[in-house]
Parts: C-alpha cells; structure tokens; sequence
C-alpha cells in the first residue's frame, strides 16, 4: 500500500492548504477603476478618506479598487508604523485571502510623488506589487520615486487620524507569520496596533 500521498495530503493540512486546491489561475476580480473615487478607511482611530486618481497609477489603482470592492482590508492590521516614514498595511485578517490575491503586478510609471498624505504600493523590487500599501507621513519623494513607487492616492480627510495610528511595535511583528497566521497572530502578539474596521468606496 502506498501511504505517501495520504500522509502529505495530512502534513499540507496543518498548514491549512486543502492538497485538492491550488492557488488560482487569476485575482477574483479584474474590473477597471473609475477615473476617480474616494475610500473611506474607517479605522480603529478614527476615519480617513483618500481620493484616488487612475491615471496616477493604472495598474495598481485597478487592484487597489477591486480590492476594496472584495473588503480584503477590512479587520486588517496597520503592521508597520515607522514615525516620521510610512503606516503600512495590506496583510489580510484572514491568511486564506493572501494566496487569492497573490499576482504580482508591472510596475506604473512614478507620475504621483510620495508626498505627506499618498498612499502608495508596498513592493520588495521591481514588479512585484501584490496587497500591501504605505501612506507616507512626510515628504518622501526624493528617496521613494527614484525606486519606482508610485503614489496613486492622497488623503484628504483624517490625516491626523493617520498621525495618531499606534506606532509602539514600528518594524517587530515578522510579515511573515503575518501571512501564514493573519490577526491570530496579531492579536496575541500586538494587541494594540490598530486597524482598519472597514475600507468601502464613498458611493
């Protein structure tokens, strides 16, 4: 009897991957953005609308919108908070939702800069944009855009919420028992980041 493929199927299951699923062919969703939108972040802080251009980022705005569309942000943890630098967030609550959206992005071309209030896309090199993003809390333009991360939003409400943003664990929680564990990492570890409730397009 050949017992291998059961007793991988039971190790893959511990790690909470089906061995009858794989990651998906495609993102759930692939609908063009509007020229313009707003997103209200209503977070644990207080609420924080950004106004959103696509033609500052076409790409990335696109999978920015749908993301929204699919409430991917909500309940998630701002991991990241470097004062003077960047809030970062974009791991979802439920690590599940990571491999959904887990398709890397072409670069846009850098047309917005990274000003106080943008919001911009996480990257770790070039092509490489998936979920995560930054809004930046200073003027980073002069280090950020000649590294080709282009801003595609800016806050125009609650920058003083986003100031306010609990920044005690900065760089500590690891990103990645972030993606492997979501909030039941977070909220045993860093109990008190804060976080986005929900993130909904401003009808």
């Amino acid at each position: 009897m050949k017992t291998f493929p059961v007793l991988l199927c039971a190790l893959v299951a511990l790690t909470a991957t089906s061995c009858s699923k794989s990651k998906p062919a495609a993102p759930p969703s692939s609908e063009t953005a509007p020229a313009s939108f707003k997103v209200n972040f209503d977070t644990s802080r207080g609420p924080v609308i950004i106004e959103v251009s696509r033609a500052a980022a076409p790409i990335g705005v696109d999978r920015f919108y749908n993301l929204i569309k699919a409430k991917f942000y909500d309940e998630a943890r701002f991991f990241r908070v470097v004062p003077g630098f960047v809030v970062q967030f974009g791991l979802p609550a439920d690590p599940a939702n990571n491999a959904v959206w887990d398709f890397k992005l072409q670069d846009d071309p850098v047309l917005m800069s990274n000003k106080r209030g943008t919001l911009t896309f996480a990257t770790s090199g070039p092509d490489t944009r998936t979920t995560q993003l930054f809004i930046n809390l200073a003027d980073n333009g002069s280090k950020l855009d000649p590294q080709h991360f282009s801003a595609f939003g800016q806050v125009i409400s609650g920058m003083d919420v986003v100031d306010q943003i609990y920044a005690g664990d900065r760089e500590g929680p690891q990103q990645d028992l972030i993606t492997s564990q979501g909030n039941a990492y977070l909220t045993k570890q860093f109990p008190r980041l804060d976080y986005i409730k929900t993130a909904r397009v401003v009808e």
